[in-house]
């Protein structure tokens, strides 16, 4: 801050009034304006938009001193904030939204917890995508007639927890209630098909829904082909005996 000082005509003065000549001097301030104050205001406003999420924002490059050293710093930081939301953006369209689950973040600054918050991330996705892998293994592996997959109910020794053992385990139900049932229609389409042992049944414990259905059905045929074979049977022992009475009573559709 600048003064300008200005000297008043002498005025003499006796007694009361014009004895002595005496000098009066009338000071006036000139403000102007301090460029610490301009630097301190502009880095306010900046880490205030920073803090609201405006991570676009940078000091000049052109201060010097103390004040170019914080003005160069400020821009590294909000630069790495920047490169991070949008690397995160980043992974969440290429993994989340297209697919490629290779994709990883990767930030600027790997010192410090910059380095530890890129690990997160990429452990984060890691762990959300185990799962739907192992998932993904149990189910193609039944889609090329290997029931003995299922899907592993622990990662790196941990067991699953939530949302992932409960998507987990009903998958291996539905791989085991698949296997129950298919071991079981062939037991019985040898016993019945190839053995000759007519009655046999298809038994697939806490079989609901369709499952029940398809049990039933297969079943059902199996009753009707032992039914069919008997009452055959029946006729044929007949007619060799001379009894051409006997008929084949079973319904034959076919």
């Amino acid at each position: 801050m600048k003064k300008a000082t200005q000297k008043s005509a002498p005025v003499s003065s006796n007694g009361g009034g014009n004895s002595h000549e005496t000098s009066n001097v009338i000071t006036q301030e000139i403000q102007v304006e301090n460029p610490e104050r301009i630097e301190l205001a502009a880095i306010l406003s900046s880490l205030q938009s920073m803090r609201d999420g405006d991570f676009s924002v940078r000091l000049p490059g052109s201060w010097t001193g103390l004040g170019g050293k914080i003005a160069d710093t400020f821009n590294e930081i909000v630069q790495a904030n920047q490169q991070m939301s949008q690397e995160l953006q980043r992974i969440g369209q290429v993994v989340g939204k297209d697919g490629r689950t290779r994709e990883r973040a990767r930030f600027q600054e790997s010192k410090g917890a910059w380095g530890e918050m890129e690990i997160s991330v990429n452990t984060l996705v890691d762990d959300l995508l185990r799962p739907n892998t192992e998932v993904t293994r149990a189910v193609a592996a039944v889609a090329q007639g290997n029931l003995t997959q299922t899907v592993r109910l622990d990662v790196d020794g941990r067991p699953l927890e939530g949302e992932f053992l409960r998507s987990a385990s009903i998958v291996n139900t539905m791989i085991q209630q698949l296997s129950v049932f298919t071991a079981e229609v062939t037991r019985v389409a040898r016993e019945v098909g190839t053995d000759g042992k007519l009655g046999g049944q298809a038994q697939v414990p806490g079989a609901a829904g369709t499952w029940k259905d398809l049990t039933d059905s297969v079943n059902s045929m199996a009753s009707n082909l032992t039914g069919q074979v008997r009452n055959i049977a029946e006729v044929a022992t007949a007619v060799a005996s001379g009894d051409l009475s006997r008929k084949i009573t079973v319904d034959v559709r076919g």
